[in-house]
């Protein structure tokens, strides 16, 4: 396909793999930001191999090995030692893993991979509607730009534009959040482990190691507090005393991480959406990440779909001979592979946040059962790295992508990298 003029509207990770690779292509692309500083939402996350593919693909893999911890284990227990969760990497293929990452450090890595940032970023630009028809977009003070070719709506869960496209045949806040931030290690021995501590539904806390940042050698703990959202001010008003008291006795053995919080300004506040679009496209519009398929984080897959579908759409567009050609082809491509997550986020989140004190004993009684059943195991790894396409299909991973994977050096300071 010969060159086209488009617009990103959003600048998170969706946006962001997008504008590196459509312009690698040959593509002009403007990208524009609602925020005057873009810059990293959220504290951490995990990327999968179907998410670090992408960044091999891109040529990212090793700032983001650098960067990022290695994690071969996640696991989960109840205070009373109940084993809930073990799942290891090793269990599919012994190169794999995950890695923890800071989400300023992956924000750092693909801005400094797109040339035309200096240019081509539009920051402080709300765009608030899209002629899908011919291209054009109209901001919060009334100017209109464009027309483009294309316009890829990449602007989150709580997008304005995605019914631009469509009216979702879902689209709904989940009743609970997190507060999250980051922590340093310090002797936390689970160095190389996603660790969460559950009570029923209604208490989850997890601790995700992250890595350094560019910039930032310390190593860091992503850490997590499930939360009803209509419980974030009362939770602040109880105080940190209490809720101290609280995570001590949840958690005993991580009273040394949690020292760290000292005042409640720290900790985020996460919403989660549930959305499924009826379309992908309209006209000239596409959505990307969480504009087309928000999902609850419990299997820890959003920044993974978000990159999937940047090299998604980049590909389309190299292969097909239209823009309307390409357009059916992504959608094709990335709804064979969403579904089956947004299916899956849907039934396990209420077994891990809800008041559902019957189903969480359950799941505490027959969830590590079930991923010992002869392929069950094999079932829920292929959940966990992104590879399961369908009920019964596999994303397949390239061998030279999983030989780059397996010799991935142990974490180092990385205060003096350049990327």
């Amino acid at each position: 396909m010969e060159s086209q003029r488009i617009a990103i509207v959003g600048y998170g990770s969706a946006g962001q793999a997008s504008a590196v690779l459509l312009e690698r292509d040959g593509h002009e692309v403007t990208v524009f930001e609602r925020v005057t500083k873009p810059g990293p939402v959220g504290a951490g996350f995990l990327l999968q191999p179907s998410g670090l593919q992408v960044l091999w693909q891109m040529g990212l893999l090793e700032p983001v090995l650098r960067h990022g911890a290695r994690v071969d284990r996640l696991f989960g227990d109840t205070p009373c030692g109940r084993a809930v969760m073990d799942m290891r990497y090793a269990g599919l293929d012994r190169r794999l893993h995950g890695v923890g990452l800071q989400r300023g450090a992956l924000f750092s890595i693909l801005d400094s991979a797109w040339p035309g940032r200096a240019r081509a970023l539009h920051a402080g630009r709300e765009i608030v509607a899209v002629d899908h028809a011919r291209g054009l977009l109209r901001d919060a003070q009334g100017e209109v730009h464009g027309p483009y070719d294309l316009v890829v709506v990449a602007d989150g869960a709580a997008s304005r534009l995605r019914r631009e496209v469509a009216a979702p045949r879902i689209d709904r806040p989940y009743p609970w959040g997190a507060l999250w931030c980051l922590l340093p290690v310090g002797e936390w021995p689970a160095v190389a482990e996603l660790r969460q501590r559950y009570v029923a539904a209604r208490r989850m806390v997890g601790l995700l190691p992250v890595g350094g940042c560019p910039g930032d050698p310390t190593r860091r703990l992503s850490f997590f507090w499930s939360l009803r959202t209509d419980d974030f001010e009362a939770w602040e008003r109880r105080g940190l005393d209490a809720w101290h008291g609280e995570l001590r006795q949840l958690w005993p053995e991580a009273s040394a991480v949690f020292a760290g919080i000292t005042h409640a300004a720290q900790l985020a506040r996460a919403r989660y959406r549930d959305t499924i679009a009826r379309h992908w496209h309209r006209g000239r519009v596409v959505l990307a990440g969480d504009a087309a398929h928000a999902m609850s984080p419990q299997l820890g897959q959003g920044v993974n779909m978000a990159l999937m579908d940047a090299a998604a759409l980049a590909r389309s567009l190299r292969e097909a001979p239209s823009l309307a050609n390409a357009f059916d082809a992504y959608q094709r491509s990335r709804r064979s592979h969403v579904w089956i997550y947004q299916l899956w986020s849907r039934w396990l989140t209420p077994l891990f946040q809800s008041e559902r004190d019957t189903a969480a004993r359950l799941r505490d009684v027959a969830f590590l059962p079930l991923g010992r059943m002869p392929g069950g195991r094999g079932q829920m790894l292929r959940v966990l790295t992104g590879t399961r396409r369908g009920v019964f299909g596999t994303l397949a991973l390239e061998a030279a992508f999983v030989d780059a994977l397996a010799p991935s050096p142990p974490p180092a300071a990385c205060a003096a990298a350049a990327d």
